[in-house]
């Protein structure tokens, strides 16, 4: 399986070989850019709803859409707030804004607004909150408009309440369609301040490191020329409509791209250095350095790729329009691992390491450093060491289960944005579910009869859910002598009603997905009690109730699934039955503990009560996929040296030998996702954190000490583990 793997190496490695790879990325990447279109063309933002658009709420949402059409999409709550009282100047303002919005000057993709301006005194003084000083006044956009062009509506109200004088009122923008917005502005040339950052964090650590120019400008140049061609695969991709390209993916892979490939870089022109000192071809050097690094390369790439294809079984949008993203990505990657970076060094030569040119010496010289003393110490210590260790872990790991989750993405923006600053003037002085209440649609099989007894039984019914847990109001308000229907309130057909309930608690709270759980346990009641045959509910939080048990059934799949895979795949690698198990086994280990260890932080230090309930999983995937890459390489020189040492001895040379690089790859990986740190949203920068202390953890403890303790300890035998290894 991995002699042509290994002969594509070998022909990257030789004279002739090298240049026509380098040549060939190089003809590639220019009739790509020159051909096909950038992902950025066809990027967009992942909804939170199924793949298969067949969880409750989205059907919900198109039984509302096929039995109340109408050209209405996304709500914005306008809120208007000063913190003494609301003048009568500012009403007369706010009457003019009102006018605006209903005339044919208003923004072109307004759908509708409240009437204000149309209402007398006295129904106005009951839109004010109860102490005067903030009115909620709200609007829709038209449906399945762009997010951008949500954005540039959003920026077209701003500037008309500044003309109308409303310059002394806090003015904020909220809702579905005001989250929209500010997200899209959020992130405006989010990716390419990211790599900026990344490029140049990058170079900084080589060069600090490494002492050497080309060093640390050769991987990057490798990285943009990878990225070339990544993008534009992607590009065609998405003009194809094969699959939806994410943006959030793309900005992540970015720096995966980055990181990996430097990685890859370290493993090759560390090996190729060491092979420089013992003969005087360059090409044979290459050659010799990738016989014994392909495969672990190989192997590395394809746990990635494994991890990121797991991520195609999931339902729920953001993580499954990850998977082509990633798996494209990490395809080209190991390509490049293979043909592009064996060339390029394997062509420059001696005159890459520059200043320090690497000579042919007569006898190795083995440098006394901190990995050898660690070497020494694990061989001297492994029980001590690995008994100590684990209690640290597991005592990270079992805080793991005291982890709250939330589903608010309004916590995840900064505290100065507007939907969340709207937001927080409404919890103050309004119910906090008028940010997106809630529908519930009651279907019946044949037209219902609207008479007084019908009428009698919808308020009947209003009345008894206003009464539920966690409800604040629930209209229309009916009786059985009403003249006029509200309006919204039958269906065209003539078999549906529409009730409308605003929650006692934050839409995208705990609380909240619990009530809208309990109304969807009410449905047989319903249906018995009142000749319906079917109850929808509809809403951001019957959506976000959906997520979470999305959520909950993908952690279950992925978990599983890429422990695994990834473990039968290092079984393939490491040619053993325990092995793996160990590898694996410390890697969920770390995981678990880095996550632990990265809430009690969070939560003592940062003070957050919870965290993204993304995180988990996006975590678990890069930490483990991109953690395995250091135990491969270690293990990978482990089995080599054990070919000619003892297995107590081999353990110790691979750490000695590994250290330096993996040690040096570690702390450009974990940099490189600290970039997303400097990100605005909560959720990037909890995430690169993670990912950050993760890796520094795998790099130093698990790859340093901890799994070489653990495979001395559990390997006593040499002479069947050789024979094992030999097999």
């Amino acid at each position: 399986m991995l002699r042509p793997f290994r002969t594509l190496a070998k022909f990257s490695s030789s004279s002739k070989g090298a240049k026509i790879v380098f040549a060939a990325w190089i003809i590639v990447v220019v009739l790509l850019s020159a051909l096909a279109p950038s992902a950025k063309e066809y990027e967009g933002n992942s909804g939170e709803g199924s793949i298969r658009g067949d969880t409750p709420s989205e059907i919900a949402e198109q039984v509302s859409k096929e039995q109340f059409p109408s050209n209405e999409g996304l709500t914005a709550l306008l809120v208007f707030h000063r913190d003494d009282h609301i003048t009568t100047q500012d009403r007369e303002k706010i009457t003019e804004l009102s006018e605006w919005l209903a005339s044919d000057a208003k923004p072109e993709h307004v759908s509708s607004a409240l009437p204000y301006h149309q209402f007398p005194e006295s129904v106005q003084d009951q839109m004010y909150s109860d102490d005067g000083t903030t009115l909620l006044f709200n609007l829709t956009l038209q449906e399945g408009i762009e997010s951008g062009l949500a954005n540039d509506t959003m920026e077209e109200i701003r500037e008309k309440v500044k003309a109308v004088g409303l310059n002394d009122v806090q003015f904020e923008i909220t809702g579905p369609a005001g989250i929209t917005a500010d997200t899209i502005s959020l992130f405006r040339n989010a990716d390419f301040v990211l790599m900026i950052a990344t490029i140049a964090l990058i170079f900084v650590i080589l060069i600090v490191i490494y002492r050497s120019p080309l060093l640390a400008i050769t991987p990057l140049i490798i990285a943009g020329i990878v990225y070339g061609v990544v993008d534009r695969i992607l590009g065609i991709i998405g003009k194809n409509g094969w699959f939806a390209i994410d943006g959030q993916a793309v900005s992540i892979m970015l720096v995966l791209l980055f990181a990996v490939l430097t990685d890859y870089s370290l493993f090759v022109f560390s090996r190729y250095r060491e092979e420089l000192r013992k003969q005087s071809s360059k090409y044979q050097s290459m050659e010799e350095a990738m016989h014994h690094v392909s495969e672990p390369i190989l192997f590395s790439g394809g746990t990635v790729f494994l991890a990121m294809m797991t991520l195609f079984v999931t339902i729920f949008q953001p993580y499954n329009h990850f998977a082509p993203v990633f798996s494209v990505a990490v395809i080209v990657i190991l390509l490049a691992g293979l043909t592009l970076i064996p060339s390029v060094f394997a062509l420059m030569g001696r005159k890459a390491f520059w200043p320090f040119v690497p000579k042919v010496e007569k006898e190795s010289q083995t440098k006394v450093g901190i990995w050898e003393k660690v070497s020494k110490l694990v061989m001297k210590r492994p029980a001590l060491l690995a008994g100590s260790l684990l209690i640290v872990f597991l005592i990270g790991a079992f805080n793991f289960t005291s982890i709250n989750y939330s589903f608010n993405l309004l916590k995840s923006f900064p505290e100065d944005i507007s939907s969340r600053q709207g937001f927080e003037l409404l919890e103050k002085h309004y119910p906090a579910g008028q940010l997106a209440p809630v529908t519930m649609i009651l279907e019946s099989d044949k037209e219902v009869e609207v008479d007084s007894v019908f009428l009698g039984k919808i308020a009947e019914l209003v009345k008894e859910l206003g009464q539920q847990k966690g409800i604040d109001s629930v209209s229309p308000q009916l009786s059985a002598d009403m003249d006029e229907l509200p309006r919204n309130f039958l269906a065209e057909s003539n078999k549906s009603v529409r009730l409308q309930h605003v929650l006692g608690d934050n839409p995208y709270d705990l609380a909240a997905l619990d009530t809208v759980q309990d109304l969807r346990d009410l449905e047989k009641d319903i249906i018995k009690n009142y000749d319906f045959s079917k109850v929808h509910i509809a809403g951001q939080t019957a959506q976000q109730l959906d997520v979470k048990q999305m959520n909950e059934r993908d952690m279950i799949v992925l978990f599983s699934l890429v422990t695994v895979l990834l473990t039968v795949m290092l079984g393939f690698q490491t040619k053993s039955v325990l092995m793996p198990i160990l590898m694996m086994g410390t890697i969920l280990l770390s995981y678990f503990a880095s996550m632990g260890f990265g809430w009690w932080i969070f939560k003592h230090w940062l003070g957050l009560e919870a965290i993204s309930y993304r995180l988990p999983v996006y975590t678990f995937v890069f930490m483990v996929a991109l953690g395995i890459d250091y135990n491969i390489m270690l293990v990978s020189r482990i089995r080599e040296e054990a070919k000619i040492h003892p297995w107590k001895v081999a353990v110790g040379r691979g750490v000695a030998l590994t250290g330096g690089v993996i040690s040096s790859a570690g702390i450009i990986l974990a940099a490189t996702f600290a970039v997303l740190m400097t990100q605005p949203l909560q959720e990037l920068f909890l995430f690169g954190f993670t990912m950050a202390m993760g890796i520094l953890l795998d790099t130093f403890i698990i790859r340093g000490i901890f799994m070489p303790s653990i495979l001395i300890l559990t390997h006593k035998k040499e002479s069947s583990v050789q024979s094992e290894i030999q097999a």
